[in-house]
């Protein structure tokens, strides 16, 4: 007898699909079959080359399995690759559209698996935008940003990024202005992507800003400009604040009035918000703006492109505000930027707020004054005059106020002695505006101020003398140290056994009430001196004041500068520092001016021009809307009624409720109810309703 076999006996593959599922299982077994799909891919090549804008399904499905089939044929396939990349060089541009994406994503297969170097793949791929076939060109996209992104993962590929950089100038002249943009998107997204964030990166974008397709130099301008996505997060500065009830704490010594407590508590509100104004990290992307080779030619040809341009005016503006801020941040000289601006400067004209903010934007310290002085002159006389309306007035007020912050010479006695009539107006807006240009120059140069205007001065400061053109102002010691030497002068004294035993050197008083305090303390709410009895000891003054009646100003600074010089300062001592100086702006002598921040930033809001209103009434459709707001997940109608939790037990008076009549009749508060009067079930009824409101509050 024939002995029956013991298997089935496996068939031939019938397709490719099948064909592939075997040879990966077992590649030696079905090397013959694979070798035979070669030669037929290899004869559908060379049909194809006859006609390379026909359509070749079969040729597209043999690129999908001998792309698959290279890592277990590397021998014999090690040539398919580089056929696969010069039949795309040569035949892409006339190649049916599917077939291309077929051979795309066969590249994009082999390059994920390593059997493609990535500059020959990705120049092909850059090439390859020219294509008018959208979704080619998004899976082109994707590919290139992620495989990058994968090239510098581990560290920087300095060979790959500065040939593929050095391309991108080939490129982004390229005559094609879709493949323009597309390359230039590229580059910004791997720029947000902290991947390519040098200034090889930043400078080839600066050359797109002067192309002249619109698209791309729209994008490159708006790269300039736009706020960076992700920002790291700062957790550190909460613990680095002063402890502000502690310094509260401290002045409970003093005769408490309302008036004082209301004075500490605004004082302590107005000081936690100047520090987190100060630490608050910038968004903007100023960091690509300082990484620019040469911005004084950039500067100036952006203005020659803007003076001939006939674009749209939302795009001349998005030209204003990078070349104002190039100026403002590297301090440029562009004179001509300033009267070409100051065409714009009209009540009337469209988004005149961004024009203005602009103009501030470029304002410096190296600007001449003879510059800025009619530029001031023009918003003086189109926005601030009683012809205006306020809202007007107060935009002109603080535009002039940030000119002054950032370029003060260019104001003049006469001018701003002028604008300062405008702190009595009537409306709220103008008064408040016209007040911070006070206060700006209280601390820029207080000489151009009328005498009544300047202010008191604190005790031992020196009058404000401005900088003249050029000057730069150089710190020779870090201040607040001399507040940290006499701290830590009577500190030593304490421990020396001079001091009184177990008290802090500083002391929980600190007094800095003027020597005619006690004659005008009924009256004007200022600081007085606390009699102590017999058995109390007066507290010890604070070392600000210890030092202010018996050493000389200069002696102070010489301290200073002498701690500076010979003490490394470590991060208690500042903290020390910065808890000194808030405790002598907290308690200020009587008159006394405060403080105003230096707010020197290269970027202005346009927000910041606008005038402060009163919050307006809501009209009726807002109205509606907070309404129907606020009864979102509440009942229908009324109050919400019934238990929480509609599993939970019931009570008693609710299961009486579904009892029968017969059982509730001989109960006791049934009898009671009926042989009540009406009088006192009205009084039950009202005391239960009473009881019921009580229980819901």
């Amino acid at each position: 007898d024939d002995k029956a076999p013991r298997g089935p006996v496996m068939a031939a593959p019938s397709t490719l699909a099948e064909l592939q599922n075997r040879a990966k299982r077992d590649p030696e077994s079905y090397t013959p079959d694979v070798l035979q799909q070669v030669r037929h891919y290899k004869s559908n090549v060379d049909i194809f080359k006859l006609n390379p804008s026909q359509d070749a399904p079969q040729l597209g499905e043999l690129i999908n399995f001998l792309s698959a089939m290279v890592p277990f044929y590397p021998k014999q396939l090690e040539a398919l690759p580089k056929e696969f990349v010069e039949l795309l060089n040569e035949h892409a541009a006339v190649m049916n559209a599917d077939l291309r994406q077929t051979m795309c994503r066969a590249l994009i297969l082999l390059r994920n698996r390593d059997k493609l170097q990535p500059l020959a793949l990705l120049e092909l791929f850059f090439k390859l935008f020219r294509c008018p076939d959208k979704p080619l060109r998004e899976l082109l996209y994707t590919h290139i940003v992620s495989d990058i992104k994968r090239l510098n993962a581990k560290h920087k590929n300095n060979a790959v990024n500065k040939t593929l950089q050095n391309f991108m100038y080939t490129m982004l002249a390229d005559e094609n202005p879709i493949a323009s943009k597309k390359s230039l998107d590229i580059m910004v997204e791997l720029y947000k992507r902290k991947v390519w964030d040098d200034e090889r990166t930043v400078n080839v974008i600066v050359s797109a800003c002067f192309s002249p397709v619109p698209k791309v130099m729209v994008t490159a301008v708006k790269f300039f400009l736009t706020a960076e996505e992700e920002l790291p997060d700062s957790d550190d500065e909460e613990d680095n604040r002063p402890d502000y009830l502690r310094l509260l704490h401290r002045t409970e010594h003093l005769k408490k009035t309302k008036k004082r407590k209301r004075a500490l508590e605004d004082a302590l509100k107005r000081e936690h918000k100047k520090e987190r104004r100060q630490n608050k990290v910038e968004t903007f992307n100023f960091s690509a703006l300082h990484l620019i080779h040469d911005p004084q030619g950039m500067a100036e040809r952006l203005f020659e492109l803007l003076k001939k341009s006939s674009e749209r005016f939302e795009v001349r503006l998005m030209v204003m505000n990078l070349i104002s801020r190039l100026i403002g941040i590297h301090q440029l000289i562009l004179f001509n930027f300033y009267p070409f601006l100051q065409r714009y400067i009209q009540p009337r004209q469209q988004d005149v707020t961004l024009i203005l903010t602009y103009v501030a934007q470029a304002a410096h310290e190296l600007v001449p004054e003879d510059v800025m002085e009619p530029v001031l002159l023009t918003v003086a006389n189109n926005f601030v005059s009683d012809r205006s309306s306020p809202e007007v007035m107060a935009v002109g007020l603080n535009t002039i106020r940030e000119i002054c912050n950032r370029c003060p010479l260019a104001m003049t006695e006469t001018l701003l002695r002028d604008l300062v009539q405008y702190k009595s107006y009537k409306d709220k807006s103008v008064m408040m505006a016209a007040r911070a240009l006070i206060q700006l120059f209280r601390t820029k140069n207080p000489a151009l101020l009328h005498k009544k205007d300047r202010g008191r001065p604190e005790d031992g400061d020196e009058e404000v003398a401005p900088l003249e053109y050029g000057a730069v102002a150089v710190a020779d010691h870090v201040p607040g140290t001399e507040l940290l030497s006499m701290y830590e002068e009577l500190k030593a004294k304490a421990a020396a056994g001079e001091g009184e035993e177990g008290e802090d050197p500083v002391g929980d008083a600190w007094e800095t009430a003027s020597e005619d305090s006690d004659a005008e303390s009924e009256g004007s709410g200022d600081w007085v001196n606390v009699d102590h009895s017999g058995d109390e000891q007066p507290a010890e003054t604070a070392p600000e004041d210890a030092i202010k009646d018996t050493v000389e100003k200069e002696e102070r600074l010489q301290r200073a500068k002498a701690l500076t010089a010979t003490r490394i300062l470590t991060d208690e001592d500042f903290a020390k520092i910065r808890e000194l100086q808030l405790k002598k702006k907290l308690l200020p002598s009587a008159g006394a001016r405060s403080d105003v921040a230096k707010m020197e930033q290269d970027m202005l809001e346009a927000d910041a021009l606008l005038p402060t209103r009163k919050k307006q009434r809501m009209d009726k459709e807002a109205r509606l809307a907070s309404i129907m707001e606020g009864r979102e997940g509440r009942g229908k109608f009324g109050a919400r009624k019934g238990r929480i939790n509609e599993n939970a037990s019931t009570t008693n008076k609710e299961k009486s409720k579904k009892k029968n009549p017969m059982m509730l009749k001989y109960k006791t508060e049934t009898r009671l109810n009926a042989r009540s009067s009406s009088m006192d079930r009205k009084r039950r009824a009202h005391a239960g309703r009473e009881r019921d409101r009580r229980m819901r509050k």
